[in-house]
């Protein structure tokens, strides 16, 4: 059985049964029922056509899932005009349901939900261990999504910067269980880029490709969190690199900047320097500019402050960080680094001590514990 390709499928069939009458929840019903069909069935008996016959098998379980004998013999009216399987479209426009899953009137948590299920192709169970959370709540969430959007209708085109951002959030979940939530955001937004000409939507594929080729060199062999200074550089994806920039460079070029395209930017410098020390500085504060205008964005001035601080030396950094609000997430441990740097080690202890107890996972808690405990041991020589 060829998972990969029904997951694949999944999207465009989905939207081939929202085209013909279908609300949403009940077009996905239909849909996962017809997978589990084809789980059973194509082993022995493979179609010709695949999406054909998840679009006609789908398309009757909709049918027999509805009740009212008026819709019924709407319904039924359609499937005398049904197509063979073999006629359906080789290449559907899936560009609503991405849209549709990231509709405003959800929750950033489910719409990244509903992209996983619809978009993804993903069961609940996979979605639910990918999250650590029981099955029968992603369940639930999963439901409440699919009832916000049902009977939706696009009468406007979707928001782009909407479906990108949810896309994001799917990306930085990382990854646990069964379910590489990195490397199914990469997947989903290649699809996305194959249906959208967005020099944004290749601005998010390139960021998180250049993100992701440094995946296998963030943690040491005992699951201990490794700063992007301190990494083996030997161990980054080349490959994903190489491609990150090509497709960052094919939207830079289209002169349409988003934040996506300086983020990924960002990336691409480290990503060029041989080592730590050989980083351009000067250029990243410059990209954290082109950021700060494009977004405003109070995380973004964070990194910002980090960038100066290697550019123009700590105290620039401490600088620009005394203009940010401290109960930003982060900035106590960005303090205790740029203090380092400037030599003010029992407050850069005391802070990284502060930062860990506010750090968000365990393994950010135990870096930050670890660099505290160097610097006193440091201080006690």
């Amino acid at each position: 059985m060829n998972e990969a390709l029904l997951r694949s499928l999944t999207p465009s069939v989905i939207t081939v049964l929202v085209r013909r009458g279908a609300d949403f929840a009940a077009a996905e019903d239909a849909v996962q029922d017809a997978l589990v069909e084809a789980v059973r069935v194509w082993p022995a008996d493979p179609p010709r056509d695949p999406k054909g016959w998840l679009v006609t098998v789908a398309w009757r379980r909709f049918l027999d899932a509805t009740r009212s004998d008026a819709a019924r013999r709407r319904r039924e009216d359609l499937v005398d005009q049904e197509p063979e399987p073999g006629a359906t479209p080789a290449v559907d426009d899936t560009l609503q349901l991405y849209f549709l899953c990231a509709h405003p009137s959800l929750t950033p948590s489910s719409a990244v939900a509903l992209t996983l299920r619809a978009v993804g192709g993903l069961t609940t169970r996979q979605i639910a261990q990918a999250y650590l959370v029981p099955e029968a709540t992603m369940a639930q969430r999963i439901s409440r999504a699919k009832r916000t959007v049902s009977g939706v209708r696009f009468d406007r085109p979707g928001d782009v910067a909407t479906v990108l951002r949810v896309l994001y959030l799917v990306f930085n979940e990382g990854y646990s269980g069964d379910v590489d939530l990195a490397a199914e955001a990469i997947r989903i937004t290649r699809q996305l880029a194959a249906r959208i000409d967005h020099p944004e939507v290749a601005g998010l594929l390139a960021l998180m490709l250049l993100h992701h080729a440094r995946r296998a060199a963030r943690t040491a062999p005992d699951g201990s969190l490794v700063p992007l200074a301190e990494q083996d550089r030997a161990r980054w994806d080349t490959g994903l690199i190489a491609e990150g920039v090509g497709i960052l460079q094919a939207a830079l070029a289209r002169d349409r900047l988003g934040e996506f395209q300086a983020q990924a930017a960002v990336a691409a410098l480290h990503a060029d320097a041989p080592a730590a020390e050989e980083t351009d500085w000067v250029q990243i504060v410059e990209w954290y500019d082109e950021l700060v205008r494009l977004t405003d964005s109070p995380v973004v001035r964070l990194n910002r402050a980090v960038a100066v601080g290697e550019a123009d030396g700590p105290r620039a950094g401490l600088a620009a960080l005394a203009a940010l609000d401290p109960a930003l997430p982060r900035h106590t441990a960005v303090a205790a680094h740029l203090h380092e740097r400037d030599g003010d080690l029992t407050t850069a202890a005391r802070l990284y001590a502060e930062a860990a107890h506010r750090a968000p996972d365990l393994a950010e808690r135990d870096h930050l514990t670890r660099q505290a405990a160097r610097l006193n041991a440091r201080r006690s020589r």
